[in-house]
């Protein structure tokens, strides 16, 4: 069955393009890769996607693209039908991109109305292994998303883009699956936006040593450091400057992408962190407000 198997890259417009740059070149620690036509791309050092962060300016804060990956241009044409069947508003149908790094794909809105890309054939960047104790991100881990019908989005993403469920919490956020990670994706019942978008760290140490490498560029953390019960990976929220979430986290588990049986775990004291040890809370993070720009295309 044709399915999405990765994310690629999430799309930033902001206020002030300079100082949300500025932040995940010097303090995030991405590779600046390309910039072209108001466009900034960012790569991770230790992945070969091309990027994973694109940021532009605009007088509106918005999410202008949640970009995600298929096997090949059959798939893409395949999820294209699916979507296409399920009433969902397309922005343009399979083609070849001419946006940097190429490859084969299409663009719609999901029935909240955040903008989705699905692509393949994109061109693969360089990548290193990350030395031990640089404490910098090694790829996007998963996006954390709100509905304000979370149940329907939720089925959209399995029946539709051949996501899995792995596991709900309670009955108000749930995570799904479109490899061997425990979740790529989760949903959290709100106004349509984003809630973070999430970096792997090599490992729990690593992940505390940019926590360490952040609070030394007077960057304050958000809601950890701690560890999540669904998923078993540990966590530390910051903001950039733009104010959008964003997490260091480690060891998320690894499960059986055929086999892996669901579980609804009940919300109780230290099931959000395990640790409870950690600053702040869910409390803590930005809170969501409906994203600005739904059903409305970005520019490029």
């Amino acid at each position: 069955m044709s399915r999405v198997t990765e994310i690629r890259y999430v799309g930033y417009a902001v206020t002030d393009l300079a100082t949300e740059r500025a932040f995940y070149s010097d303090k995030w620690c991405l590779r600046e890769v390309h910039e072209a036509d108001g466009m900034v791309y960012f790569a991770t050092h230790g992945h070969d996607e091309l990027y994973v962060v694109r940021l532009r300016h605009d007088e509106q804060q918005r999410i202008d693209i949640i970009a995600l990956a298929a096997d090949t241009r059959e798939d893409v044409d395949a999820l294209h039908a699916k979507v296409v069947a399920a009433g969902c508003q397309v922005v343009f149908p399979p083609r070849t991109l001419e946006q940097f790094g190429g490859g084969y794909g299409f663009r719609f809105f999901s029935p909240d109305g955040l903008p989705y890309e699905i692509s393949a054939e994109v061109e693969r960047g360089p990548s290193r292994p990350l030395l031990p104790r640089e404490g910098i991100p090694e790829k996007i881990s998963h996006i954390v998303l709100h509905s304000p019908r979370h149940h329907d989005e939720v089925a959209f993403f399995i029946d539709v883009l051949g996501f899995r469920l792995s596991d709900w919490l309670g009955d108000f956020m749930c995570f799904l699956r479109c490899n061997s990670a425990h979740h790529r994706i989760a949903f959290l019942p709100g106004p349509a936006c984003l809630n973070h978008v999430a970096y792997d760290m090599p490992d729990l140490d690593e992940m505390m040593r940019g926590v360490a490498r952040l609070k030394r560029q007077d960057i304050d953390i958000l809601w950890g450091p701690g560890r999540h019960t669904a998923g078993n990976n540990t966590f530390s929220y910051f903001t950039t400057p733009a104010g959008f979430a964003v997490e260091y986290t480690a060891e998320l588990e690894e499960v059986d992408f055929d086999l892996h049986q669901p579980q609804v775990i009940a919300p109780a004291p230290q099931i959000m962190d395990q640790w409870g040890i950690g600053v702040g809370g869910p409390q803590t993070m930005p809170h969501p407000a409906p994203d600005p720009a739904l059903f409305q295309p970005a520019p490029a």
